[in-house]
């Protein structure tokens, strides 16, 4: 599940040891290996529902033109559906059980049965979720500079950024830590040098990739509704409160993409922290008995926040819900929202004229 978490070795080095408690009763039937395996084909499902959602929504990105204007949403969907991917890779290949021989065994071992592959897709996307943040804050805070400053030069680098750094951080990881027995038994994140450095490394972590993002996303929306509501003050007192078609419309554009994000934002606060915690009582003492139940509970819940960020944007992103309705044959759209699926300025079309 995590990086922290890991096998027992009995290499002459610093492990680290995840200790789960097993729950025992006179109606438990099922072993501990049986336990694991129901859980890891939950996991597998849940990849299966993220990558047909993930694969709907950047279909109604694309379909409603929204590519092309929010570039840094549709890479946050390309992470989640490289990450429900990975999700798929990964567990089909640890529920097979498969042989690690050889280096083909070695690269098994420190590619997808490490969940790195997942990884790479998880930090990336949190990454990007805090360039996203900090766009919009440019974008409404700083409307004058934003076309200086957010060149799209600047977007597309930023978009690059988000891959090559979470790639190289989990490979930088994975491989001094990890290793393969002679039993042919994949060992991940159990060598350390000492329990020092696997703390540090923890604790750069959750600063980095939690604390941090979370306080990017509550400075930075926090000022973004401010502005908004300060703006809506000054177009109700000017024209007398009725702004133009096209005012109407980007504003509740903008709205619209700051609303998904904060939901988006919000779920990654909600659905990490247990993780986050687990982990920080297993740093802390390491000798800390696990219950099972919770180990479970934790890991599901992150790999949840995958899967579900899809539904997110159906419901609150109305481009890609307009598109999703018409992908409905139980529900009609009237003509007039069909048309305006596409671009926030709502330009049209000319009609062909008929001779």
């Amino acid at each position: 599940m995590t990086e922290e978490s890991s096998t027992t070795s009995h290499l002459p080095v610093a492990m680290t040891t995840l200790q789960v408690t097993q729950t025992t009763g006179a109606s438990s039937t099922e072993s501990s290996s049986d336990r694991e395996f129901y859980f890891r084909c939950v996991v597998l499902v849940l990849g299966v529902v993220g990558t047909a959602a993930n694969g709907l929504i950047l279909y109604a990105l694309v379909a409603s033109k929204q590519h092309k204007k929010h570039v840094l949403i549709v890479n946050q969907n390309a992470f989640d559906l490289f990450s429900s991917i990975c999700l798929i890779v990964t567990y089909a290949v640890k529920i097979s059980s498969v042989q690690l021989t050889g280096s083909t065994g070695y690269w098994v071992c420190m590619i997808i049965l490490s969940e790195k592959l997942i990884w790479c897709g998880i930090i990336g996307s949190v990454i990007n979720l805090a360039i996203i943040t900090v766009e919009r804050y440019v974008k409404v805070v700083h409307p004058k500079n934003s076309k200086k400053i957010l060149r799209r030069w600047v977007i597309y680098t930023a978009m690059a950024f988000a891959w090559v750094a979470s790639i190289i951080y989990n490979m930088a990881i994975v491989f001094p830590t990890s290793s393969v027995t002679a039993a042919g038994e994949c060992n991940t994140y159990a060598i350390w040098r000492n329990e020092t450095s696997k703390v540090i490394l923890f604790v750069w972590k959750f600063l980095s990739f939690y604390v941090v993002i979370l306080l990017i996303c509550i400075v930075c929306y926090s000022r973004i509704l401010i502005v908004i509501r300060r703006q809506a003050r000054v177009m109700a007192a000017h024209d007398d409160g009725v702004p133009t078609a096209a005012q109407a419309q980007t504003n509740k554009m903008q709205s619209g993409v700051i609303k998904t994000m904060i939901f988006v934002s919000v779920f990654y606060a909600v659905s990490w922290l247990p993780t986050y915690i687990y982990l920080l009582l297993l740093n802390l003492n390491p000798s800390l008995i696990i219950l099972e139940t919770g180990y479970y509970v934790a890991e599901f819940i992150s790999w949840l926040y995958i899967c579900t960020n899809p539904f997110i944007y159906a419901i609150k992103f109305d481009p890609v819900k307009k598109i999703l309705l018409r992908m409905n044959p139980c529900k009609k759209m009237p003509d007039q929202d069909v048309a305006n699926t596409g671009t926030s300025s709502s330009t049209t079309r000319a009609a062909p004229t008929r001779n």
